[in-house]
């Protein structure tokens, strides 16, 4: 099984996608949590990540197409995986390296995403370098530009799952399955 999932910074992706890797029993995989280990890295690619990340951009997409290209020939994920964070936009979709089984979308308003965030960084333990509000308001209106318009792209494949992301995290894990296993 190989599984997306996109959404807006906040909307519970890491979550799910660790319920969802003992379902299917499959790695979960996030490039979000790639990138941040990268940007821990004392090399010229860890601080250029850091610095990108520590703005609220995106790492560009040759950068981010071969660190993932690279993870997914690992034998690890050779029978499937559960993918956060790629792809971000109608390139790097097509430029994908592998067939896609579906793609999840957990939507949530702008105002929940925003709420999860400040939650999580009210622990100290979680708080994360892209996580302030200027890098917040950039990376949510870079999913809206970028990100969103893969919805169409994948609907129009026959792929795309939608949920409800306001809901509590068991029913959205359930809501996921369902419309998986349909």
């Amino acid at each position: 099984m190989r599984i997306i999932l996109l959404g807006v910074q906040g909307s519970g992706k890491s979550t799910q996608g660790n319920l969802l890797s003992k379902v299917f029993n499959v790695p979960y995989l996030s490039t979000g949590h790639i990138f941040r280990q990268l940007a821990k890295e004392d090399t010229p690619l860890g601080q250029e990540i850091k610095e990108i990340m520590t703005k609220g951009f995106l790492i560009p997409d040759d950068k981010t197409l071969e660190i993932v290209k690279d993870y997914l020939t690992r034998p690890e994920y050779k029978t499937g995986f559960i993918l956060d964070g790629y792809p971000r936009n109608i390139s790097q979709a097509e430029s994908f390296p592998t067939s896609i089984d579906k793609i999840v979308y957990i939507n949530v308003s702008d105002q929940e995403a925003r709420r999860r965030i400040e939650g999580r960084n009210s622990n100290k333990d979680q708080i994360r370098p892209d996580d302030t509000p200027e890098a917040i308001t950039r990376r949510i209106n870079i999913f809206h530009k970028f990100t969103k318009p893969l919805l169409e792209y994948y609907k129009n494949k026959g792929v795309l799952v939608e949920v409800n992301g306001e809901q509590s995290v068991d029913e959205i894990h359930k809501e996921i399955v369902n419309k998986i296993q349909k």
